[in-house]
Parts: C-alpha cells; sequence; structure tokens
C-alpha cells in the first residue's frame, strides 16, 4: 500500500507502470468504493484498462475510503458540495503531487460525477464518466435508503469491511449525505456546459441507481459526448460488462495523445 500525503490527508493511491508518452488513466470510485474494489471476480479492471489502453494509471481512495485518513467519527460528514471539493480541491493536489498535468479520468458513479466537475475547470485529455449523477433522482434515493436497510442488518458490513479500514465511516459518510434534505437539490448539469475535452458517457440499461436520463442531461449541456448505453448491465459497467467497457474505453482513446 502507498500512501501520499495530499491536502493535509493520507491518500492510499496505487500506480500502474506505463508509458510516459501518453497520458495516464486516473480511476475514480464510487460512493463505497477504494482501490480494492476495482478488483471484482478476480479481474483487476483498472490494469486491464490500461493494458488495452497502453497507459500508465493511478487509482486512489478518497478520504474515509479504503485504507486513506479516516474522515472524523461523525454523522453527517459530508456537505452537499462533497463531491466539488473533491474535484477542484482535492484531485488537482494530487494530480499535482504525482506531476500530471492533462489526465483521462475514468469514474464511476459518485467518482464519475467528480471526473465531471474537474473535467468542467482543468485541462484534461479526456473524461469517461460510468453511471454518472448530475441530479438526484427519486431511484436514486430508494436505492440508498435500501441499502442502509442492509448494512443496518449486517448484510453489507462484512463485504465492506474487506475493502476499507473503517466500514463504518466509509458508508455513513456516503449514505447520510444522499438520504440528507440538503442534497435533493444536488445539480451539476450547468457544471457539465464547461466540459470541452472528448467525454464517453457510460450507462448500464438496468441501472438501479439512476436512469438514462442522468446521461441525456449531461448531453445537452456537452453535445460533443458520445454514450455506450448497455444491455444486462446495472449500476456497475466495470462489473457487469467489463470486456465490452474495456473494448469502448480502448476505442474512444485510441487516438488521443
Amino acid at each position: 500500500m502507498n500512501l501520499r500525503l495530499v491536502d493535509d490527508t493520507q491518500l492510499e493511491v496505487k500506480q500502474i507502470a506505463g508509458p510516459a508518452t501518453l497520458a495516464p488513466l486516473v480511476f475514480l470510485h464510487e460512493g463505497l468504493g477504494s482501490v480494492s474494489l476495482w478488483t471484482q471476480r478476480g479481474l483487476d479492471w483498472p490494469a486491464a484498462v490500461c493494458a488495452a489502453t497502453g497507459r500508465a494509471g493511478i487509482v486512489y481512495s478518497r478520504r474515509g475510503y479504503g485504507q486513506s485518513s479516516p474522515v472524523p467519527p461523525v454523522r453527517n460528514y459530508l456537505k452537499p458540495d462533497y463531491m466539488h471539493v473533491e474535484a477542484w480541491r482535492v484531485l488537482p493536489a494530487l494530480l499535482g503531487d504525482l506531476g500530471i498535468a492533462k489526465p483521462v479520468l475514468l469514474g464511476h458513479s459518485d467518482g464519475a460525477t467528480i471526473a465531471l466537475l474537474h473535467a468542467s475547470r482543468f485541462p484534461v485529455t479526456a473524461c469517461i464518466a460510468m453511471a454518472p449523477h448530475v441530479i438526484v433522482e427519486d431511484i436514486s434515493v430508494t436505492a440508498i435508503a435500501g441499502a442502509k436497510t442492509m448494512f443496518e442488518s449486517g448484510g453489507l458490513r462484512e463485504p465492506l469491511a474487506k475493502h476499507h479500514a473503517d466500514v463504518d465511516g466509509a458508508f455513513w459518510q456516503w449514505n447520510d449525505i444522499w438520504l440528507s434534505g440538503g442534497f435533493r437539490s444536488f445539480d451539476v448539469r450547468a457544471a457539465c456546459a464547461g466540459i470541452t475535452a472528448p467525454l464517453l458517457l457510460v450507462q448500464g440499461l438496468d441501472d438501479e441507481y439512476g436512469t438514462l436520463l442522468q446521461l441525456d442531461e449531461i448531453a445537452k449541456a456537452a453535445p460533443h459526448a458520445q454514450q455506450l448505453r448497455l444491455a444486462d448491465c446495472g449500476h456497475s459497467p466495470q462489473r457487469d460488462q467489463p470486456q465490452q467497457v474495456i473494448a469502448a474505453v480502448a476505442n474512444f482513446l485510441i487516438d488521443l495523445p
């Protein structure tokens, strides 16, 4: 495990070797994700993407996730702008520490939203957003409320504890903010209009945490976006259709610097 001090926080960072001549991929995890959770069913998905694209990679756990510094032991820690803070303060600090000027961002769920927000203000080579959230839908709130019930009954705690040093901190910081009344007005559609870099949007047709409205709204703000809508795929394209997404990402990036 490699810990780097970024913005006064120890962040768990995994680096995947690759040529310095191409912009590296930076992987941004979902609301309950971490460095280790990118690996599922025996597949180290970031490493597979890097191999298919011929690029180096950076995978990191946000504060409170994986082996990164824990959040304070209080409930309702995150605020409605937590993804803006990550995209506009923490991620730029990490990229600066690593000497990366124009990354390829690849985010999932919350990480996809962070990727979109970062690309709206900072130079990137490209942005890939899988199952992004640009507004809060009722389907998302219902699914996240169901996750709360599962966690409280013990169904989620054991599998999540394998990936997070502080499983309670990881779960509640995500769950509390998404189920809070103040978060219902979360809306980053206007920010997406600032994205000029190549943009690929990916979502499963069976996504239990959001509808295709998310992609439609991004496309209105950024008409140049390419889209991949996947059958037989839920909220996690990298787990449900890993090879199809790898092929799409490799094709999307083939001519980019």
